[in-house]
């Protein structure tokens, strides 16, 4: 299935939403789906790990009444939501102090249970995506349960695709390989400043026809801003000196084109013909707004040349243009 329209290869990642790293209001979750979907994004993915399913609610919110089959909604399956006894806060990322709980579960049982929670926190009829959430320490459990129970929906015409998501390229490329798969999500692993996925699991999904969903292009903050932010963190710790340091030298050549390093960091991935699209986590409607005006941004060729002579890209990464 084809997950972006030609002309607008992004949408809307949903972590945000679910109060990750941060409270967001009910009313600014909804807004700000409304506003992804009011810039054209159609492209709109969730996970129940994000806010113990509060994402999931929040995105059904904001898409009720749109036309169902205008857009492309995908979720995931690994962890079941369940109710406590008592109120605690969540200790995986996500600012909410609720009753309900996670738990890991890559059983057939758990991937049907998972897919009918997910079906009505969101209030509708089907799941356009489904992934794997990460799988890391649980391929078996994955290859000989999740995977085949999704094939098996997929085939039954229940879903439209399915894949799996993770934030490491090592056993997306075994997926990608050994898998009827048909859509990896990468996070982080294919960035302007950590462009690893070069040598593994993006040929791979090329060899076998596995459309690749880009997220994580900021590194969760790192290349966010113009130059990085006082405790720019990469994958959600502190940056380490050389990755700032390295963002630096990219924002002094952003600066010399006239272009920024989130206007850079939107564009790279899209030029890899193995990635379909790209879904960027936004919190707020000027959020959305703001990365919908950057990817709108032309960056000069000259300046992916410029990356490459100052050696900041690796001279085998696709470049736009």
């Amino acid at each position: 299935m084809k997950l972006f329209p030609d002309d607008q290869r992004i949408g809307l990642g949903g972590a945000p939403i679910g109060n990750l790293l941060g409270e967001v209001s009910d009313a600014d979750a909804v807004a700000t789906v409304n506003a992804a979907w009011d810039e054209g994004w159609r492209y709109f993915d969730t996970a129940p790990h994000y806010g113990l399913g509060l994402a999931e609610e929040r995105l059904g919110l904001g898409l009720d009444g749109k036309p169902r089959d205008s857009f492309v909604l995908s979720s995931k399956v690994g962890r079941i939501i369940y109710s406590a006894d008592s109120a605690a806060v969540d200790d995986e990322g996500f600012d909410i102090n609720t009753t309900r709980r996670r738990r890991w579960d890559f059983s057939r049982d758990g991937v049907l249970q998972s897919i009918e929670d997910s079906l009505r926190r969101i209030g509708t009829d089907r799941l356009d995506v489904v992934f794997v959430h990460d799988p890391d320490d649980h391929f078996d459990e994955a290859v000989a349960t999740a995977f085949p129970t999704l094939i098996e929906l997929r085939d039954q015409g229940v879903i439209g695709a399915i894949g799996s998501g993770m934030n490491q390229t090592a056993m997306l490329t075994r997926f990608a390989r050994e898998v009827d798969i048909d859509v990896i999500m990468l996070a982080g692993r294919y960035s302007l400043i950590d462009p690893d996925g070069l040598d593994d699991v993006l040929p791979a999904c090329l060899d076998n026809n596995v459309q690749v969903v880009a997220v994580g292009i900021f590194n969760s903050g790192l290349l966010s801003q113009p130059r990085p932010a006082p405790g720019a963190t990469f994958n959600y710790e502190p940056a380490a000196a050389a990755l700032l340091d390295k963002a630096n030298k990219l924002a002094d050549i952003c600066e010399s084109h006239g272009t920024t390093l989130p206007a850079a960091a939107l564009a790279f991935p899209l030029a890899h013909p193995a990635v379909a699209g790209i879904a960027v986590g936004c919190r707020t409607p000027a959020e959305v707004h703001t990365n919908a005006a950057l990817s709108r941004t032309e960056v000069p060729t000259a300046f992916w040349s410029d990356l490459k002579s100052a050696n900041l890209l690796r001279e085998d990464a696709p470049t736009p243009g």
